[in-house]
């Protein structure tokens, strides 16, 4: 079987570091200053979004050639632009490669009865572990995947947080793999051991 790689891939906290966040304001005052009879929901995508980190796209970028890897974009910037877009402005920020697909919204994972009931008590991480399950679930033919996130989705946590809810009756795997956690903000996927801890779960 011809091997197939996916990177889930978190933003912020990952390829958008600390020093990033809040830099698309900027990036929106200017455009106004500039284009002053232009609603900005209407702007360029290259001004929607927080600037990337220029390190941390380099790291990305090597995993990427020495992988092959394809990226899947499990951050919730999904939820204000499309998949298309989004690769337009990775390119314009350096990265190399566009993403494939973007996990599905956790709303559209799970009927709207066990959402209503359940909703308070998921953390953010059981919903990004679930929608990235799901997503792998739809795609058999993925041999190799890593998911990279500041949120912690290491599996003793996602347990804790699951233990918490009281839903039998839905049967949810909380078995989570293949997880890189980059908790420093300011480091992102640039800190030191990520890079080569990612490489090697994707080459096994």
């Amino acid at each position: 079987m011809k091997k197939k790689s996916i990177i889930f891939l978190d933003n912020d906290g990952v390829i958008c570091l600390e020093d990033n966040f809040d830099s698309r304001t900027k990036k929106q005052r200017e455009y106004a200053r500039r284009n002053p009879s232009c609603n900005v929901k209407d702007s360029p995508v290259d001004i929607m979004f927080d600037n990337l980190d220029k390190k941390a796209v380099r790291v990305l970028n090597s995993i990427i050639e020495e992988t092959g890897a394809h990226i899947v974009i499990s951050s919730d910037w999904k939820l204000y632009e499309t998949v298309e877009n989004l690769g337009k402005y990775y390119l314009n920020q350096g990265i190399i490669s566009t993403p494939i697909d973007h996990t599905p919204k956790f709303d559209d994972i799970i009927d709207i009865q066990s959402l209503i009931l359940l909703r308070p008590f998921f953390t953010l991480e059981i919903e990004r572990a679930l929608e990235i399950k799901h997503w792998l679930d739809n795609h058999p033919e993925v041999t190799h995947w890593v998911a990279i996130d500041d949120m912690n989705m290491l599996e003793e946590n996602l347990k804790n947080a699951y233990a918490k809810v009281d839903a039998p009756e839905i049967p949810i795997s909380i078995d989570f793999p293949n997880f890189v956690h980059t908790p420093k903000i300011r480091e992102g996927i640039k800190q030191s051991g990520v890079k080569e801890k990612i490489i090697k779960i994707l080459s096994n």
